[in-house]
């Protein structure tokens, strides 16, 4: 039985939430609660489908980079993909700087140093899988700028 997550305590036929991990699971987007994230001013995630949802495996997040923002650099102890949404905003991968829009998609592997700045006049918009569990984020010092 399918579980449809729109924020309801809904449960299927036989009274489970489908957490199941062999159940599937939809999420409506009202369902999706956003969160500013600390270390990033205009920085905003959305946790679409994770291991409190029955994913056996990885996490799809997903972020909203505001005009003017900036992500300072910092590595991430497990590698993510990511692929665009919308916008446009330029990401930094080690010591190159890279323009992405909608459709462009990205490996970071883990301990990679990376950093985003949103230089236009629209929001950005992209999706981030990663791992299920814990991940150590470690900032650095120098600004996407330096």
């Amino acid at each position: 039985m399918t579980r449809r997550d729109d924020g309801s305590d809904a449960t299927d036929s036989e009274g489970t939430t489908g957490t199941n991990t062999s159940d599937p699971v939809i999420r409506n987007a009202e369902a999706v609660n956003y969160e500013a994230v600390d270390a990033a001013d205009g920085l905003r995630k959305g946790l679409l489908i994770g291991s409190e949802h029955g994913a056996p495996g990885f996490a799809l997040r997903r972020f909203t980079l505001d005009p003017g923002a900036t992500v300072p650099k910092h590595t991430n102890e497990i590698g993510h993909e990511q692929y665009v949404l919308a916008g446009e905003y330029v990401v930094g991968i080690g010591e190159e700087e890279h323009t992405l829009e909608a459709g462009d998609s990205l490996l970071i592997p883990a301990g990679t140093v990376h950093w985003y700045r949103n230089d236009s006049e629209r929001q950005g918009a992209f999706l981030c899988a990663v791992p299920n569990g814990d991940d150590e984020i470690e900032l650095l010092k120098s600004t996407p700028s330096e």
